[in-house]
């Protein structure tokens, strides 16, 4: 009865486990669609508590993550347990002599009712037939291998080069769900029915169990039930909130859009223009992008490079999969009909916050620095307008490239923040450095001949490019020593090893005096 009692309490823990992951993913997806919609607001009405409590929103994708191994842990638990069982439920049949378990397990197979407590009814009966021959057991099986695939297919390696096999393989929670429905109508744990409690209660009638058969009045022989199912209890409302959610995001992605521009970047990167009606956003923002002429099914996201302030919407993709290779062949390919392109969002990050900080420090790899685009767009159109509500005085902004050929489609908005700074005369306003990682003899001697040039050699910028990669403690030194009374916001769209070096740079150089400086990490999660 100890592991009937385990197994039941897991199975509690599993499906609360699932169904607050799924009230914090709805909760965490819906409330966040639209400018004035109840996601914006929510951030809004934590602006006046502490960041981290604001910034807890935004870390879905690592709760996520928490609470499929806590589900893992839970499912292995379980399984162990019924191993268990079922190796007791197997000897039981097998004992030469006369015990409690042998005559529990011999009880009612005969009879109709289904009043049996052993499910391995035979001596003969292994635990393999068991298992693929019961609903509970079959269900079971088809439950544990959705699991497995899921996991395994999550795993970065995959993700990142096989988005496709991640993206199918983790649907496989519909098959896993609908099974978790019907696993407990199989009826394995079971517990004695309440009629026979009253007729053989186990205190009092367990030591006597050898005289059940001489029809005793006090202990007649126990009838059992199975437990009825109950985890549709426990997955009803996220299933209902997610298929609520599902109709919601089709309905919005059936807006028509309009590609009014496509342009293409060197370094395979793809800048698409967009218009759509009712269409509002922040800076920073992504939104989800199918084209149904690849992928009906396949949803990716795209951090919007354009300005709140534009009457357009953009997303700058680069090749990095098949989807993004096949996307872009199709534009290129499509010289007068352009594709459908079909958009859900915007949705909200960390990086809506930027301006919340008196002292930002902006840091993107490679195609990361998309939402950052966004942000030195918004803070070009501030500069025009004067705009007096602006709480930053400062901004660092790190952008960090293999190749110099991706410096070459941001060189044009860099240029002209450049010339709006002078001429409003906030010329320290944006402090900009471009690293290039990917570099050789050549280049290096290439630039440093043409160092005392009025414009850098590889991007026409009056920043030169430096080689290599930032020294941060370096960086964070200065900064701290140049504002050493401000709260300065760190933002990164970039590789886990770089997320880890500068969230250990923000606790090392923040003053444990909460009035000198404080450095706050913020990651993009998508």
């Amino acid at each position: 009865m100890g592991n009937w009692v385990v197994n039941h309490w897991l199975a509690v823990l599993f499906l609360v486990a699932w169904l607050g992951l799924n009230v914090f993913l709805f909760v965490h997806t819906f409330l966040k669609y639209e400018k004035d919609d109840k996601y914006y607001y929510t951030r809004e009405i934590l602006g006046f508590c502490s960041r981290t409590l604001r910034k807890s929103l935004d870390h879905n994708l690592t709760f996520h993550k928490l609470v499929a191994y806590m589900i893992c842990i839970f499912t292995a638990i379980h399984i162990i347990a019924h191993l268990f069982n079922f190796e007791r439920y197997s000897r039981s049949q097998h004992v030469t002599t006369i015990s409690l378990a042998s005559v529990l397990s011999s009880l009612h197979h005969d009879k109709e009712g289904g009043f049996w407590l052993n499910p391995i009814q035979s001596p003969d009966m292994t635990v393999l037939y068991v298992t693929f021959t019961t609903i509970a057991g079959l269900s079971g099986v088809i439950i544990t291998i959705a699991l497995i695939l899921m996991v395994t297919s999550s795993m970065e390696f995959i993700r990142r080069n096989y988005f496709e096999l991640f993206w199918y393989t983790h649907h496989l929670f519909i098959i896993y769900i609908i099974c978790l429905w019907i696993h407990g109508m199989g009826g394995i744990v079971r517990g004695q029915t309440e009629k026979s409690m009253n007729e053989n209660h186990p205190h009092k009638c367990a030591q006597s169990f050898e005289k059940w058969d001489d029809h005793d009045p006090d202990c007649k022989e126990p009838q059992f039930e199975g437990h009825p199912p109950e985890s549709w209890k426990w997955t009803l409302a996220p299933v209902a909130l997610y298929i609520f959610e599902r109709f919601l995001r089709f309905y919005r992605s059936q807006q028509k859009v309009v590609i009014t521009k496509v342009v293409m970047h060197p370094s395979k990167v793809l800048e698409l223009q967009m218009k759509k009606r009712g269409f509002s956003m922040e800076v920073g923002q992504y939104i989800f992008v199918n084209c149904p002429s690849i992928s009906f099914l396949e949803w990716h996201p795209f951090t919007l490079t354009s300005a709140p302030e534009e009457d357009f919407f953009s997303i700058h993709i680069r090749a990095a999969g098949d989807w993004t290779e096949n996307l872009i062949r199709t534009f290129e390919q499509q010289n007068s009909l352009i594709p459908r392109i079909e958009v859900d969002g915007p949705f909200g990050t960390a990086s809506e916050d930027v301006f919340q900080y008196e002292v930002a420090v902006l840091v993107g790899a490679g195609i990361g620095v998309t939402p950052f685009a966004s942000i030195l767009k918004s803070i070009w159109f501030k500069l025009q307008h004067s705009d007096h509500k602006l709480k930053t005085q400062k901004i660092y902004f790190y952008w960090i490239c293999r190749e110099t050929g991706a410096f070459a489609w941001f060189k044009d908005l860099l240029t002209s923040l450049e010339q709006e700074m002078e001429e409003s005369g906030k010329v320290g306003f944006l402090n900009y450095r471009l690293f290039l990682t990917g570099w050789n003899s050549n280049i290096a001697g290439h630039a440093a001949l043409n160092f005392d040039k009025a414009t850098d050699i590889l991007t026409g910028l009056k920043q030169k490019t430096s080689f290599g990669r930032p020294m941060w403690d370096n960086e964070f030194s200065t900064i701290a020593t140049t504002h050493p009374k401000s709260v300065v916001g760190v933002f990164l769209c970039g590789p886990l090893t770089l997320a880890k070096s500068l969230r250990k740079c923000c606790h090392r150089y923040s003053s444990l005096d909460p009035r000198k400086v404080q450095f706050y990490f913020n990651q993009e999660n998508f």
